[in-house]
């Protein structure tokens, strides 16, 4: 693989008018953060580094060219992506064997998360080089400090399962966790996804739909569950990247064993022990897979 700088080419970026000179880069993979939508979001030390690594790797070509163009690197990108990431992952560990940089970065914010860059990472490692994280811009982050739910413990689930039911189970799996809880969103998918959140994790837990991140039509609708699924299933275009966000659940108050059989045989006799294993959990704040292996050792108690 050639450098991707070109032969000859200066390493540098633009900073406003000033022409900045990159300095080389050690030996290592480099996982470069980048904007989420606004362009002025990248950091100093991320435009050195697209600048001065060897090869620069992205998830689509196209779109990293426009940050490379608005900030005068000249570093030409290799796609990595989804559909090439066996072969371009070989290539690129070839580069770093060699003892050359390799940048990556993804479409937009950090590599790694929710993308194929999870296993040219792991590749790297297992092959002795270095990684070198290089912070910056991350969604899910900026949707927990803009949503106003408390932020001292949280957890980021990624994307949700697109089917109803795969989606209803891990959100059940999640209702108990003591954290507010973050899942990216597409905009076709929002209405199903805060409706089976209600139904899962309670209508009136609080929540926040963050959409276009830093971008000009940025917005952060709050409210709770129910508020929110009431909204996005009264029809028009939802446009743009989500982030939901869901505040952590109410701290649940001590329940005898005794109580949460009664409950979870009520709930038996009109829906199946999975769903009212759910239910259960959403009721009384104890974990669902504790619920629903009591509902069965109850059943088997009284003989099916």
């Amino acid at each position: 693989m050639k450098d991707s700088s070109g032969a000859g080419a200066e390493r540098s970026f633009r900073l406003h008018n000033a022409l900045v000179p990159a300095r080389p880069l050690e030996p290592a993979l480099y996982l470069v953060a980048t904007p989420i939508g606004n362009l002025g979001d990248i950091t100093l030390r991320a435009l050195e580094t697209l600048a001065g690594a060897d090869v620069l790797a992205c998830e689509d070509t196209r779109v990293t060219r426009v940050l490379l163009d608005r900030y005068g690197i000249v570093n030409r990108p290799f796609a990595y992506h989804e559909h090439n990431a066996d072969e371009a992952g070989e290539r690129l560990i070839a580069v770093l064997d060699a003892g050359r940089s390799v940048a990556l970065v993804s479409d937009a914010g950090t590599p790694l998360v929710s993308d194929p860059g999870y296993r040219l990472g792991q590749r790297a490692i297992e092959a002795g080089h270095r990684v070198v994280p290089i912070p910056g811009a991350s969604a899910p982050l900026a949707a927990l400090v803009g949503s106003g739910l408390p932020n001292d413990a949280f957890f980021f689930g990624g994307f949700l399962p697109t089917k109803d039911k795969a989606r209803r189970d891990r959100l059940a799996d999640v209702a108990g966790v003591p954290a507010t809880l973050l899942f990216f969103e597409s905009p076709h998918r929002i209405a199903a996804t805060l409706a089976a959140a209600a139904d899962v994790l309670g209508d009136g837990r609080p929540a926040c739909v963050c959409r276009e991140l830093t971008k000009t039509f940025e917005e952060f609708r709050r409210g709770t569950l129910g508020e929110l699924a009431a909204h996005y299933n009264s029809g028009g275009t939802v446009r743009g990247e989500i982030v939901l966000v869901v505040g952590p659940p109410a701290e649940a108050v001590p329940m005898e064993a005794h109580d949460a059989d009664a409950i979870l045989r009520r709930l038996a006799g009109s829906m199946p022990a999975g769903r009212a294993a759910t239910e259960a959990a959403r009721q009384t704040g104890l974990p669902r897979r504790d619920l629903y292996q009591r509902l069965l050792d109850l059943k088997a108690g009284d003989g099916g």
